[in-house]
């Protein structure tokens, strides 16, 4: 991720951005905090002396050029090779442009067919310059770069916002700006409020495709939210925040939840078909036949997602939140599918079903 700190002086902006750099050194799992390097620049600085320039008669516009030209180099004509052609440039001798002296002792002819050195014409020293200037939307920057390592970014980019507002002490007309990772964070986040309910809907949709029965497809599309619970209650026990990796767990877990649900609802049809008309029986023969396939598909994605889990190597902050949610999701939407769904057929098929849950009343 990346810290842009925006403001108009150079020497202000390179100062705060050391400043953020030294605050957030402590924050837990931020790593490898490079600041953009933006002065120190050696650079040679000529500054004219006007007073001289006027009493030598040479303008500012003139002495530029010799100066560019001595240095920089200047087109003085053309070559002609066949059809090609270049310029030809006119420069001092490599051997007269390594040296501050060879700039103090640039001949400069004045009118009247003088000579003078350009330190007669100018102040010569060395400085130190920007090194960069960087722009962000024509605003100023200069840019903090930090790893994180073993977490999850947002918990990161919290803790260094909270230090930054509480300890850095801006003045008008500077800001700061999150970006990089953090910034393609925030989009991911807004395709995913969109995404999710697109992907729930067409859950939906294809089940009723399926099924052919708007019946069948609310009740396989109830272990969904029973999924849920699983998916938040394992993200708090391990203490893991809700991350956008976490949020395409859920969608991942969907998917697969639902496949239970359609396995005992196929059964329930089959039986239902085979002439099994007595409800409670029908229920206790389909949860029977069908709870080792049940936990065969559960088992069988949880324990691929498992090694995500439990990994400790690099992006491991991505893939642990990912499937934590899968396989706490997964444990609770197996457990409460086989609980519930029957619970919910048995409504379905008519209150007069529910009598077998039920003791007759002694007359």
């Amino acid at each position: 991720m990346t810290i842009k700190v925006f403001g108009e002086d150079l020497d202000v902006l390179n100062a705060k951005a050391l400043g953020v750099k030294r605050l957030i050194e402590g924050v837990p799992s931020a790593a490898d905090i490079i600041m953009e390097k933006t002065a120190g620049l050696p650079q040679i600085c000529v500054k004219y002396v006007r007073d001289k320039l006027s009493i030598y008669g040479v303008s500012v516009d003139e002495l530029n050029r010799i100066v560019s030209a001595a240095f920089a180099g200047s087109a003085a004509g053309n070559i002609f090779e066949g059809e090609k052609r270049f310029d030809l440039v006119v420069r001092l001798s490599d051997k007269y442009r390594y040296d501050i002296d060879n700039v103090r002792n640039l001949l400069v002819p004045v009118p009247g067919g003088g000579i003078v050195p350009l330190s007669e014409l100018a102040d010569v020293e060395y400085t130190k310059g920007p090194a960069k200037i960087s722009l962000d939307n024509t605003h100023r920057r200069v840019v903090v770069c930090v790893n994180v390592r073993n977490r999850d970014l947002e918990s990161v980019v919290k803790d260094i916002q909270q230090i930054l507002d509480n300890n850095l002490q801006l003045p008008a007309g500077y800001y700061v700006e999150y970006g990089g990772q953090f910034e393609n964070l925030r989009n991911a986040r807004k395709r995913l409020l969109l995404a999710v309910p697109i992907a729930l809907a067409l859950i939906f949709i294809f089940l009723h495709f399926a099924f052919h029965s708007l019946k069948d497809a609310i009740m396989v599309y109830s272990a969904i939210p029973l999924s849920v619970i699983g998916g938040i209650l394992m993200l708090w026990i391990r203490g893991m925040p809700f991350s956008i990796s976490a949020a395409v767990g859920f969608i991942a877990l969907f998917g697969v939840a639902v496949l239970n649900g359609i396995v005992l609802i196929e059964h329930l049809k089959e039986l239902k078909e085979e002439g099994v008309e007595n409800l409670r029986e029908r229920v206790i023969r389909a949860t029977h036949n069908r709870l080792r396939p049940v936990l065969l598909t559960a088992s069988a994605a949880a324990m691929g997602f498992l090694p995500m889990a439990i990994s400790t190597s690099a992006g491991a902050e991505v893939q642990r939140p990912l499937a934590t949610v899968v396989i706490g999701g997964l444990i609770t939407s197996t457990m409460l599918t086989m609980v519930a769904l029957p619970l919910l057929y048995v409504v379905f098929e008519g209150f007069n079903g529910l009598k077998f849950w039920t003791f007759k009343r002694k007359s």
